[in-house]
């Protein structure tokens, strides 16, 4: 059985061009990639994404639809339209994975749509396309309902399934339990810390509270053969390179170490 692959996710240079982020990750060990589709051109352009992987020797793992509030605009609102653009550009590229958000609470149609139209697609063109878990956000003591549930209900009947571990931490899931419930569905681990505060803060691991080695072990004797992307928050370490360098290292040896 092959074990899982580690990628990282240029979500950590949001404003960073493509290339830029390629090369960096490359420069420190990196062969995998996830590509948060946002305002830069090469981050939606198939030809670009993939001359631009090679020619850093990067490989494209996982695409990230555009379904931050930030990237709203990006490709339409539409969320279906959305995903039908970002597998079209995953084909292209040769990239086997589209990653995306569940419903808001008010798009009955979306939620309809994953059910009964996304496995179609997917058979169609052979490109998978899962959703990730996301969490509650409370204004008092009372949380502000966006997403479906807000809790694990939302992903139910979903084929393909990524688990978020900071989203996990916010809506307070433990991680194993998580793991279990997705099952053979989860395909994709979108990997950081979190503060333990409440809020969504995209740690390195290790700079929180999350037992992710204990995670990650649990992940690997699971036999999970799917994709682990480092989705981190590096904006502290941007003004200095030879820290972000080291961060960015340092990060993948803990990482691998775990994985098979």
């Amino acid at each position: 059985m092959t074990g899982a692959s580690l990628l990282f996710s240029s979500a950590a240079f949001f404003g960073r061009p493509l290339g830029q982020t390629f090369r960096l990750i490359a420069e420190c060990g990196y062969t995998g990639a996830e590509v948060m589709v946002t305002k830069d051109p090469a981050s939606q352009d198939p030809v670009a994404m993939a001359r631009l992987a090679r020619d850093h020797g990067v490989r494209i793992g996982a695409l990230h639809a555009p379904a931050l509030l930030v990237t709203r605009r990006v490709w339409g609102p539409d969320p279906i339209g959305k995903i039908g653009r970002a597998v079209e550009v995953a084909q292209d590229a040769e990239i086997p994975l589209v990653v995306t958000h569940p419903p808001y609470r008010w798009q009955s149609g979306y939620r309809r749509w994953l059910r009964e139209e996304l496995p179609g697609l997917e058979a169609h063109t052979g490109i998978t396309v899962a959703i990730e878990n996301m969490f509650p956000i409370h204004v008092g003591s009372h949380p502000l309902v966006l997403h479906a549930d807000q809790d694990l209900d939302e992903l139910e009947g979903l084929s393909h399934l990524v688990l978020d571990t900071s989203h996990a931490a916010v809506a307070r899931h433990d991680l194993l339990e998580v793991r279990r419930r997705f099952g053979a569905r989860l395909c994709h681990v979108h990997l950081s810390d979190n503060a333990g505060k409440g809020w969504d803060s995209h740690l390195p691991p290790g700079d929180g509270t999350l037992p992710l080695d204990g995670f990650l072990d649990d992940l690997t004797a699971s036999g999970f053969g799917g994709t682990v992307s480092l989705e981190v928050d590096l904006r502290r370490y941007l003004t200095t390179p030879e820290r972000l360098r080291q961060r960015l290292v340092s990060m993948r040896e803990l990482v691998e170490a775990r994985l098979p």
